[in-house]
């Protein structure tokens, strides 16, 4: 029997569901709380700070031999900026953290915080494109005149013939407004200071836990053996908790110092304000069309602010530069031109949230084959067929090679499902009564699992991507994997346990994963970019195979047949075309206690394995149905389709929920979600009051069709699936409210189309009709 294609109940779960889980927070009750002073004003020098005597406050002047974090990309289009742990001469964002006091609890931490005044004097801010990029424009770093802290070009020799010969170009500008991950826990670390050892021990909501340690350590100039990560239950993190913070760095240097335990636990709106934010671009873009509607050329100038500082390890080029290369998305284009600026201003960091920059490049794709498909006189569903990669392997004017998709067929199982024809007709009815129904597609690619030869060719200084894996089988017959991965919510645990009880003929009930402590698992590089199952899940497997290689070793001698006749299943060790087995159990006792007896197995159970692939691509359709109230500009989801290919479903359960998680977070990029500053860089959506997630209210029923297409680029044979829901779901979204509108004649290209959005395009089309 095996274990996977099966939709098991997460493991993780029970103690969850009833209250049992162990966030930081819960693990911080008696230590001293720690606040952070942030700076009201976006930019400005500081002239003095003053606190109460004889409290515990401390500044940029007390952590004076402590270093800036500072990621590098090698490259010469990178200009590094450094990050203090505090503010020293100069604030750079609001919200950037000034001072640090420690009191008893944190109704008493945030007494003294407000006790704590700086004297700022304040500067005209820069906030947006236009003013980091005007002419003349002051420096936000005084290093990086031109305020561009990575540029990347690329350029194919033929892209001005296409364009020449084109019988259609369409020019389209875009915009994405500035969204927050908004985990339900946000950050928080406590830091439990040993005085045997020296050692300190960090618990923080995080992602990346051997990264942590690596950039503490730096930062702090210690040994990494002297600090221990744990990340315990996390409440969500979606790409906001990989990077290294400043108030991690603090919370290890005030144990250290004070060698006492201390406990931060960020409060909403610290976390909006503080916490790394993303996808605040502008994308302009020109396509050059074949009378058919055969793409010929694509021709992009992309801008994303990155905000005043550099997120580590992944740096502030992982959002242009991901878009540089992964623009063209599921569709064959023979020539292509780019330039891609990351552009720093007086706001927060940028830092990696679910789909990263591909929710924002597929919008751009599926909102140019639209209007191209309008223009030629193309149903939109048609033009996508002459366009999408339907010949494997592919390699992109970029250089990324696709494996194996299904990009075509996705495409037509949404449009089969949504049934298109009858849509149309009830469209028609609808519009005669005065109301608007729209339909809208959005077809995609998700490179996934990709390992260290990706992020080398981005030239990072740290290149994170393989993971290794020690797989132990004990004397009972019971597992522990012990991963670098770090799971926190996708229900890993569960799928690993499947995949290895397949391998060693186990139940996923025997199987213990062990993550998230940097004391108990090899070196890995924590769980973001779709990664774990291809990779992690690789690792697992592999190093599951090599115990299996050594208990059939072991059962083959104890049962007097061949090492190759032996299969392991439903628990035994069996030899094949015999009624000989032994129970798994039996056979890892003897591995242990009897392990003179098998020189060739070795004594004990215990393998480690890496992988590290050059990546594979999922791929998905999108389709969405949706009803404008033109009256009020209010957006209904009536249905969301989803036809996805993520090729072997370990567990189809998880999948689906992977998706379901997914598309909410990108209706919510299409509808409702937007980090507002005022013109002094001051942020206005700094709780829930005024910054939207949807609810349940929102979200329509979610439909899923699977598809799978096994590839060779990865040995379990699954694709990455933990960011297609987020990078599909708002371009179907617009596309749909586009349709609906078709009778005024609106276009929309920007996201979140709010209610006040979609109004005024309203009434700007009924004065341009009107005259």
């Amino acid at each position: 029997m095996s274990w996977i294609g099966r939709s098991l109940p997460r493991l993780e779960d029970p103690s969850l569901l009833v209250g049992q889980g162990r966030y930081v927070a819960d693990l911080a009750r008696g230590a001293a709380a720690v606040k952070f002073v942030r700076s009201p004003i976006a930019a400005g020098r500081i002239l003095g700070i003053e606190a109460p005597e004889g409290e515990l406050v401390f500044t940029a002047a007390d952590l004076a031999g402590v270093r800036p974090i500072c990621p590098i990309l090698h490259r010469p289009d990178y200009i590094a900026v450094e990050q203090p742990v505090l503010a020293k001469d100069r604030v750079m964002f609001c919200g950037q953290a000034l001072a640090i006091v420690v009191a008893a609890d944190q109704g008493l931490a945030e007494d003294l915080a407000e006790q704590v005044f700086a004297d700022i004097e304040a500067e005209d801010a820069i906030i947006d494109f236009e003013g980091a990029l005007a002419e003349g424009a002051a420096a936000v770093h005084a290093h990086a005149p031109g305020n561009v802290l990575v540029e990347g070009k690329l350029r194919s020799p033929g892209l001005d013939a296409v364009f020449a010969d084109a019988a259609e170009i369409v020019a389209l500008d875009l915009r994405s407004g500035r969204q927050s991950a908004m985990p339900l826990e946000g950050r928080g670390g406590l830091a439990r200071y040993d005085d045997i050892s020296g050692r300190v021990t960090l618990y923080a909501s995080v992602q990346m836990p051997h990264m942590l340690r690596t950039g503490i350590a730096d930062t702090l100039m210690m040994p990494e053996s002297d600090l221990r990560v744990v990340a315990p239950d996390v409440g969500g993190g979606f790409g906001q908790k990989m990077s290294l913070f400043p108030e991690y760095v603090a919370l290890v240097w005030l144990a250290r110092h004070l060698k006492r335990d201390l406990a931060w636990i960020e409060d909403r709106r610290e976390n909006f304000l503080a916490s790394a934010h993303s996808r605040d671009q502008a994308f302009s873009v020109r396509g050059a069309f074949a009378k058919d509607g055969t793409l010929l050329g694509l021709d992009a100038d992309l801008k994303s602010n990155v905000g005043a500082f550099s997120c580590y390890p992944v740096t502030c080029g992982v959002e242009p530069l991901m878009a540089l290369a992964e623009l063209p998305g599921p569709y064959k284009v023979a020539e292509y031109g780019v330039r891609s600026r990351g552009v720093t201003t007086n706001t927060g960091m940028m830092a990696p949230y679910r789909g990263v920059s591909r929710p924002m490049l597929t919008l751009t794709m599926e909102r140019m084959m639209d209007v191209a498909a309008r223009r030629l006189g193309l149903d939109p569903l048609e033009i996508r067929r002459r366009n999408l990669i339907d010949t494997f392997p592919h390699r992109s004017p970029t250089g990324l090679v696709y494996d194996e998709g299904s990009y075509k067929e996705a495409m037509e199982r949404a449009a089969e499902a949504i049934d298109v024809a009858a849509f149309r007709e009830r469209q028609a009815k609808a519009r005669a009564q005065g109301r608007h129904l729209g339909i809208g597609f959005s077809v995609f690619s998700e490179r996934t699992g990709y390992g260290t030869p990706a992020y080398a060719a981005r030239g990072m200084g740290i290149v994170p991507g393989y993971e290794i894996v020690s797989c132990t089988m004990d004397p009972s017959g019971f597992v522990e994997a012990r991963i670098g991965s770090s799971p926190h919510g996708q229900g890993l645990k569960t799928a690993l346990a499947q995949l290895i009880a397949d391998e060693l003929g186990t139940v996923p009930e025997k199987v213990r994963i062990i993550s998230g402590d940097t004391d108990a698992t090899p070196y890995g590089w924590g769980t973001f970019a779709s990664r774990s199952m291809v990779i992690a899940g690789g690792a697992c497997k592999l190093a599951a195979g090599k115990v299996a290689v050594r208990l059939k070793i072991v059962a083959a001698v104890l049962m007097q047949a061949k090492a190759e006749d032996v299969v392991l299943e439903d628990g035994l060790a069996r030899v094949v075309g015999t009624n000989l087995s032994l129970p798994i159990p039996e056979v890892a006792r003897a591995a242990y206690h009897q392990s003179h007896r098998f020189p060739e197995a070795g004594p004990g159970l215990v393998e480690n394995a890496t992988y590290d692939p050059g990546g594979t691509f999922s791929n998905a359709c999108h389709a969405c149905i949706v009803e404008v109230d033109v009256e009020t500009g209010g957006v209904t989801i009536e249905r969301f389709v989803v036809a996805e290919d993520a090729g072997l479903l370990i567990n189809p359960m998880i999948v689906d929920g992977q998706i379901h998680g997914g598309v909410a977070q990108g209706i919510a990029n299409a509808l409702f979600e937007e980090l507002v500053y005022d013109e002094t860089g001051n942020l206005l959506t700094v709780s829930l009051a005024d910054y939207l997630p949807p609810t349940i209210a929102e979200m329509p029923t979610i439909e899923i069709e699977h598809l799978v297409t096994i590839t060779d680029a990865s040995i379990t044979k699954a694709k990455g699936v933990g960011e297609g829901g987020a990078i599909g779901a708002p371009a179907a979204v617009l596309n749909a409210i586009v349709d609906a509108l078709s009778p005024y004649g609106v276009e929309l290209f920007q996201m979140p189309a709010t209610p006040q959005r979609i109004r005024a395009l309203i009434r700007d089309a009924e004065r341009k009709a009107h005259g």
